[in-house]
């Protein structure tokens, strides 16, 4: 490649015409505490606060930069763009000088020029090994445009480029082989990466297939070992879970199935105990489901459940804190102390407690309360649950994690225009009418309308985070769809509308 230079000039920084300077990144919980906290983070001075602080929390390497770096003298490769590597006896001779025990022989990034060096450090060792550039200019033409072009936020790669890129070439990090697997560049074959960095995870999404099998590879409890895989290293990963027997499907053995929704709550649990790309930061899930299915419907409204419990707990949490206290008062101030703990005898007690079931708080509770006032306590701790959604209301219901997709196919749109029926099937039935070249028998029949409505009247994103409709369309184009009554249903009230191609549907 010839690479032409439009912002730099040869010999001269790639920063030369701009100015950086230190910072301060704090991130604060709801509630005012502090998450996480970096002093004197250089960025450029045209940065944001907002750019400064993904930068600081989310993409500077947090630990394990040895202090110490020596050059790895590869052949063949110019002195500028050389690897590095920790320098083990540089370590150890300022240690000894010291008199310490080279505990403290790492570091962190903390500059933003550091982690463009990294980024476009490797893509150019990696572009010159496998002779991309004509020339080492050009090589040193496209590491000095890109360095500028990222500082001045001009172009920027995704967050596993950000997170695992060049910490092999940059910093000699490596760590165990995490069953990754590249393509080698002279066989041409795919093979297992040999450790984690050298070959790291660098891409946004993958889409990964899953069989309806618990245990073997490819199945179920496989998906969720790949989808962690790469939700570590921060990347996204999206399945249509079709294939997955439905509730009550009958099973080879004997027995039923627990049905598709009892794995993806699994699946999400999982993918919400890790921290994608090591930060405290989502990890991207996609479901999709075709509209055939038979747990569609209970899959159309996981998520309203879900937002119902959290409501529960926001409304009933609070309401139980009031009922506590007033259970405390009526006891203590209740003039007769042989009489206060008693309910035939205490009134004020009696009618807090008669409120309290009729709110259906567990009488258990306060009998609880009581039990405690008779110790001497005068309140007692009680979580009051809020709707922000990283709270432990949130974390205590399903759904949260996954980003979730129907698959409708012309036949569904043209059954909802139409006002036909609409088919459910077992997923074991269906593959077998196809093998034996016959139409599949249906296990539950709805009105497509009635299923249309279901979906399309979901609140919107504003209310249920991560849900999205796809079409299938030939052209393109989805016509304008409209509810039994014959009113359009604007895109607005379908939540998000997606017309979807061969990247996704089979």
């Amino acid at each position: 490649m010839k690479i032409k230079r439009l912002f730099t000039m040869e010999g001269e920084s790639p920063y030369q015409s701009m100015e950086f300077e230190n910072r301060s990144s704090i991130i604060r919980n709801p509630d005012g505490s502090v998450v996480s906290e970096w002093e004197k983070v250089s960025v450029p001075t045209d940065w944001s606060q907002v750019a400064t602080d993904i930068m600081a929390q989310k993409y500077f390497r947090k630990a394990g930069i040895p202090k110490h770096l020596k050059v790895a003298k590869e052949r063949g490769i110019p002195a500028w763009l050389q690897p590095s590597l920790h320098d083990q006896a540089k370590q150890e001779q300022e240690a000894a000088e010291a008199k310490t025990s080279g505990d403290d022989s790492t570091t962190s990034e903390t500059d933003a020029r550091e982690v463009f060096h990294r980024l476009v450090g490797c893509w150019t060792y990696w572009g010159y090994k496998n002779n991309y550039f004509d020339t080492e200019e050009d090589a040193r033409a496209f590491y000095d445009e890109l360095c500028h072009m990222l500082a001045n936020q001009m172009a920027a790669p995704n967050s596993p480029q950000w997170f695992n890129t060049g910490l092999n070439w940059a910093y000699g990090l490596n760590g165990p082989a995490q069953g990754h697997y590249h393509v080698d560049q002279k066989t041409e074959e795919v093979i297992p990466s040999k450790d984690a960095y050298t070959r790291p995870q660098p891409h946004a999404c993958f889409i990964q297939s899953v069989k309806d099998d618990l245990v073997r590879e490819g199945g179920i409890m496989d998906l969720w070992t790949r989808e962690a895989r790469l939700f570590k290293y921060g990347s996204g990963t999206g399945s249509n879970f079709s294939d997955l027997r439905g509730d009550m499907e009958p099973l080879s053995g004997g027995g039923v199935s627990s049905g598709l929704m009892s794995f993806l709550k699994i699946g999400d649990s999982a993918a919400g105990a890790i921290k994608s790309g090591g930060t405290t930061r989502r990890a991207a899930k996609m479901i999709c489901i075709d509209a055939d299915h038979p747990d569609i419907e209970k899959f159309v409204n996981w998520k309203v459940h879900e937002e119902q419990k959290v409501a529960a707990l926001v409304a009933g949490s609070k309401t139980i804190k009031e009922l506590i206290n007033e259970l405390f008062t009526a006891i203590h101030s209740w003039g007769v102390e042989a009489e206060k703990f008693d309910l035939k005898l205490n009134k004020d007690l009696r009618k807090v407690a008669k409120k309290a079931r009729l709110a259906q708080m567990p009488f258990s509770y306060v009998h609880r309360i009581i039990h405690l006032a008779q110790q001497g306590y005068t309140d007692v701790l009680f979580e009051e649950y809020d709707t922000d959604w990283n709270s432990e209301a949130y974390q205590t219901v399903a759904g949260q994690n996954a980003n979730n997709s129907i698959r409708l196919s012309n036949d569904f749109m043209e059954a909802v225009e139409q006002d036909k029926d609409w088919s459910l099937f077992w997923r074991v039935e269906k593959v077998k009418a196809k093998k034996e070249g016959r139409k599949p028998v249906p296990c539950k029949t709805l009105k497509a309308t009635e299923l249309w409505e279901e979906i399309a009247m979901r609140p919107g994103p504003q209310q249920i985070r991560g849900f999205s409709l796809i079409q299938q369309s030939m052209n393109g184009t989805p016509a304008p769809l409209m509810d039994r009554f014959g009113h359009q249903i604007p895109a607005v009230n379908t939540c998000f509308w997606t017309t979807l191609r061969a990247t996704w549907l089979p």
